[in-house]
């Protein structure tokens, strides 16, 4: 590989870029609305595939509406480096999760242009559909179906809160594609995000290498006891299901604990029934999650999850059901490309340690069909999934110079 050292992505361009996706969508406190499929997500989609065409690649839209956009390598025949992320948000997110990884790809291919550099592998960039899985459920739908974790079928019939499907909101916005979703070669990928936790700037660092991806365990739990009048049931007699899920919430706050430093745990949803301030709940459903890079200590928290929900609804005399819906295994990034990153990183000069991802990402799917790594770069406070996420410019160029130069590697540069 030639020495490419000097080479420089043009900041502010890439900045101003993420100013102006993020006015699509835009929130009063300055961050995004932007849910999958929805005509504001076309919007966003529309003004991505112009900045491509503009730019000279060709774009390509699958079954599920992931867009591909190509620059063309000297060797047609051969398969692509892909960088990219999604462009769907939170509906009270950020401008930045995600949008950060597909708009740098972006500038990466502009700046090649620019400098008039050649590479033997095709280049590409990708926007992903419903990574935040926050309208339709599970996240990362698409890259999963792209990696053969789930059917086109299973992913088409997903509906959101008001029944629509996946499908059809894909055909209604105009983005459900011909292309067949996967089932191609990809050199490698490359996906630059946002750290979305505090560690790089409270040690002043630049770049994060990302090791590995968190495995995550979500469950749905059902608590039943029996409802009755608030004034007149006496304590010792009564089987409220919300004293119990009380203490499941404490329960699964206490197993994060106990496997630290890289376990966490959350109770995201409680729903008590009927929700009447006079009357004792008599069934409360609960969602919690739990992750760790490590299958054998995902294991013991599932262990300890079951073992403790057991004992509670034992001593409160309630009927519990567990239903497990999400199992996703821990995901090792591939050495190559990880040592890639991190040569681009000290190739450029700035401060970088190995980070595991805390967070799921479209990488972590991708990373079953093709080697894969990601880029992190840090977040003010940490705070992402939030309208008050923010990161600086600098933090943005210093993340995409990485990705130019780790991608350059990988790709081939011809003399």
């Amino acid at each position: 590989m030639p020495d490419l050292s000097n080479l420089r992505i043009d900041g502010a361009r890439l900045w101003d870029s993420l100013m102006e996706m993020g006015q699509i969508g835009g929130t009063p406190k300055g961050g995004c609305n932007r849910l999958t499929l929805t005509d504001v997500d076309r919007r966003g989609r529309d003004l991505f595939a112009r900045w491509c065409s503009e730019a000279g690649l060709a774009m390509t839209v699958d079954a599920m509406g992931n867009m591909f956009a190509r620059r063309a390598g000297t060797e047609a025949g051969l398969p692509p480096v892909m960088m990219g992320s999604h462009l769907d948000t939170q509906p009270t997110g950020g401008k930045f999760d995600g949008v950060l990884g597909v708009l740098a790809g972006l500038e990466v291919l502009r700046s090649l242009d620019d400098l008039n550099i050649r590479t033997r592998h095709p280049i590409e960039v990708a926007n992903w559909t419903n990574e935040e899985g926050s309208r339709f459920a599970p996240a990362m739908v698409a890259s999963g179906v792209f990696a053969g974790a789930y059917t086109l079928e299973q992913a088409y019939a997903i509906r959101d809160r008001d029944g629509k499907a996946l499908g059809d909101e894909l055909e209604r916005i105009g983005f459900k594609g011909e292309a067949p979703c996967g089932g191609r070669a990809i050199r490698a990928m490359f996906e630059l995000h946002i750290e979305q936790g505090p560690i790089l700037e409270d040690e002043g660092i630049d770049i994060g290498v990302v090791t590995h991806g968190q495995g995550q365990r979500w469950y749905e739990v059902t608590l039943t006891g029996f409802e009755s009048h608030a004034g007149s049931t006496p304590m010792p007699r009564r089987r409220d299901a919300l004293v119990g899920a009380a203490k499941v919430v404490e329960l699964v706050n206490r197993v994060g604990l106990d496997h630290p430093p890289l376990a966490v745990s959350t109770v995201g949803m409680l729903q008590p029934y009927p929700g009447s301030r006079n009357v004792i709940p008599g069934q409360v459903f609960l969602t919690c999650e739990f992750r760790h890079p490590e299958e054998a200590v995902l294991v013991a928290m599932d262990r300890a999850l079951r073992d403790g929900i057991a004992a509670i609804a034992a001593e409160a005399k309630l009927d519990v059901e567990i239903k497990q819906v999400f199992d996703y295994p821990p995901v090792p990034f591939d050495e190559g490309c990880v040592g890639a990153v991190r040569r681009a990183a000290e190739r450029g000069g700035f401060r970088h340690r190995d980070i595991v991802s805390g967070a799921g990402h479209d990488a972590c799917y991708i990373a079953r069909v093709a080697p894969t790594a990601m880029i992190f770069t840090p977040c003010v406070g940490g705070i992402s999934h939030n309208e008050s996420e923010e990161i600086s410019p600098a933090w943005a160029s210093a993340g995409t110079q990485v990705l130019l130069h780790a991608v350059l590697e990988i790709a081939e540069v011809v003399d």
